[in-house]
């Protein structure tokens, strides 16, 4: 565990110092744009983040390429070599956009691009699907889905980018309960080390989070643009990938004498379930999105200011509020289902009640916050409706 304590540590400080000059440089030459009509901001900001995020990535890997604790999975380098590669790409496409507006068409292509590197080169791919401990029966299947999941992971985590600190506060929390899932899940399955690559990434995404935050935190200095928010998509879906390889079908299977969940509902389902629940909110707003912007002519990719966070600054709440509430959520659903996991896997059907109830009652909590605003918020917008 130490050995990821430090590669937190690490992320985080060369992202933080790394940040800190794109922020300077960006405001002595003045690389930022004005302001859009759907931005929530009031004052030109610089949305270079992703590159300082990027280095800090990158700086990490190499470092953990010399540390023996991280052998294993660099024992076949071209994993790493191809997520650099396409997370290179997509921060490049992204910082481009940022600068010069691409069109929709030209990132879209970059993102299946980038995916394809991944599944083709790296050879991550989703090989096991909770269905009886089925595997995936084409090689070309298993490479479309992994495909397909990655982009879709990178526009949701991109689509929420829209207030100061909710993408980097949501994947923060996202990747600190996956970091456990993965962890347990190494434990559980009877590995020998827990030197996973899945693992290292979720390590780096929360210190490349930490790392970025409080130059993010409202009111931001600096944001982290196309560039940082489909990269830390890109990485957590890549993560997410990596970790089914852990995953062998009898451990998925219900009928299995080794496999998870003979006494629950949904213990089947839970391994492949967690990866996909951390990114639940992102996910909903991006079908939202697509539908609303498909069922209006307009393509899936349009921007506009109905995103969900827009939407609960209509309802009244501030730009604070707004973040922790998706903080909050976040945190309620994710943690909910690991409890589960671990009630699964510990055959702990009380620990897995416990999941549940905490789901359910957090839910809850969170609705409430969330339809039901401060008063202070709502006279902020309306003073005349509330005296």
């Amino acid at each position: 565990m130490k050995q990821y304590i430090f590669t937190i540590i690490l992320t985080a400080a060369i992202t933080f110092c790394l940040s800190w000059g794109v922020w300077r440089l960006s405001l002595k030459y003045k690389l930022y744009p004005g302001i859009r009509e759907r931005d929530v901001h009031k004052n030109p900001t610089p949305r270079l983040g992703g590159i300082a995020m990027f280095i800090g990535v990158v700086v990490t890997f190499a470092v953990s390429s010399q540390h023996p604790y991280f052998a294993l999975f660099w024992a076949d380098p071209w994993p790493i070599v191809a997520i650099l590669g396409a997370t290179l790409l997509i921060v490049v496409v992204g910082v481009l956009d940022d600068l010069i507006d691409l069109d929709w068409m030209i990132k879209l292509g970059a993102q299946f691009l980038a995916a394809g590197i991944i599944a083709w080169f790296g050879k991550l791919q989703i090989l096991s699907l909770p269905i009886g401990g089925m595997t995936v029966w084409s090689s070309w299947v298993s490479f479309t889905l992994t495909v397909f999941a990655i982009v879709i992971v990178m526009n949701a985590v991109n689509f929420i980018d829209g207030l100061d600190g909710l993408v980097a506060g949501v994947v923060l929390i996202a990747n600190i309960v996956f970091f456990a899932y993965s962890y347990l899940l190494l434990r559980d399955t009877g590995s020998s080390t827990y030197a996973h690559l899945a693992s290292f990434i979720a390590a780096v995404l929360i210190g490349v989070c930490i790392g970025f935050l409080p130059l993010n935190w409202s009111p931001a200095k600096l944001f982290m643009g196309d560039g940082g928010a489909l990269m830390l998509g890109l990485l957590m879906a890549t993560s997410a990938v990596a970790i089914t390889g852990a995953l062998t079908p009898s451990a998925i299977n219900p009928d299995s004498p080794d496999g998870f969940g003979r006494s629950q509902i949904l213990g089947a389902f839970i391994p492949i379930l967690l990866p996909i629940v951390v990114v639940l909110l992102p996910l909903l707003d991006f079908g939202m999105a697509v539908v609303r912007r498909m069922g209006a002519g307009k393509s899936p990719f349009s921007p506009d200011r109905k995103h969900l966070h827009h939407r609960m600054l209509d309802m009244g709440h501030s730009d604070r509020d707004a973040v922790l509430i998706f903080y909050a959520w976040t945190a309620v659903v994710s943690l909910a289902v690991l409890i589960m996991y671990i009630g699964t896997t510990a055959d702990w059907p009380g620990l897995y009640l416990a999941g549940i109830a905490f789901g359910l009652v957090g839910a809850a909590a969170c609705l409430v916050v969330t339809f039901l605003p401060s008063r202070r918020n709502v006279r902020r917008l309306a003073p005349e409706v509330v005296p």
